[in-house]
């Protein structure tokens, strides 16, 4: 299976070809003036299914069985649009929440097991390492990429799509007996991501809000999903208890700078990943609707 963060183009035979062959028939029929407009409809309909084909394709790797609706799919919620909702989300403009709206666990569910999320992450994904390759190292193996660990390097999909897809309360001991069965798979997107970002020279260090305890747990999890080889994993310990996630991982990151590493960039799917203090040269926010940690 192949980990591109590009489709493949597509041949002059297929896509391409059905829409230059459309469109060619839809002019001819007009400059003829020998057409019906059941004719153009139906060019037309022809054309627009050509283009839902090949947006659907250049996906690969499951994280979790995709339910029959794609994408942002789901039921029409009166009085509320749950996709501007998740772009609230998204853009930080809606924090502080604690669940994801009733009215929307539909949605948001279709939305993390249809396409759309791993689209969203791909790009994500793209531009970073379109960005990787562009500033110049520092040639002394100091520079350094963060990830977090939960839903951007191992994805929690087949935890939460039992729970609501965010939509029910966070239980933290039904969720630590998910994390040591160890059992998380990799965004593939992430993986891709970090393989390129090592072959270019750049060291991967993971910064996790899980504790100290389940180190070993997540090292082995790590290692079977496809992340072999790391700088540092750092976990909470006794000293951060009681600290927002934004202030533990900006403390974390301090002292990666103070001990002369240089952080090229940052990568996580909440924001408290990517705000604070000594974020990086640069930060990329990965989509992640269905919980939110301050």
């Amino acid at each position: 299976m192949n980990h591109q963060l590009v489709s493949k183009p597509i041949p002059v035979g297929g896509f391409f070809g059905l829409r230059v062959y459309i469109k060619w028939s839809i002019m001819l029929f007009i400059s003829t003036k020998h057409y019906n407009m059941g004719g153009v409809i139906l060019a037309l309909w022809l054309f627009l299914f050509a283009s839902s084909v090949h947006l659907s394709q250049g996906i690969s790797h499951e994280i979790h069985l995709l339910r029959p609706l794609h994408g942002s799919g789901g039921h029409h919620v009166r009085g509320l649009s749950c996709l501007s909702w998740r772009l609230g989300v998204e853009t930080h403009n809606i924090i502080e929440w604690a669940t994801v709206p009733q009215a929307c666990e539909s949605y948001v569910g279709n939305y993390m097991l249809g396409r759309q999320y791993r689209e969203d992450s791909r790009v994500v994904a793209y531009e970073a390492l379109v960005y990787a390759q562009s500033p110049k190292l520092s040639g002394e193996g100091t520079d350094i990429w963060v990830f977090d660990v939960d839903e951007t390097a191992l994805s929690n999909l087949p935890y939460y799509a039992n729970y609501g897809f965010g939509a029910d309360a966070f239980n933290s001991t039904t969720f630590d007996i998910w994390v040591y069965e160890g059992k998380a798979p990799a965004l593939p997107e992430t993986l891709n991501l970090y393989k390129k970002l090592q072959s270019l020279g750049i060291k991967v260090v993971l910064i996790t809000g899980r504790s100290e305890a389940q180190r070993n747990v997540t090292t082995e999890n790590l290692h079977n999903a496809g992340f072999h080889t790391w700088e540092k994993l750092i976990l909470r310990g006794p000293s951060d208890t009681g600290t927002s996630a934004v202030v533990y991982k900006s403390n974390a990151r301090k002292k990666l700078e103070k001990s002369g590493y240089r952080i090229v960039g940052n990568i996580g799917d909440q924001w408290s990943d990517i705000l604070g203090t000594n974020v990086g040269n640069r930060t990329f926010k990965l989509p992640d609707p269905m919980y939110y940690i301050s």
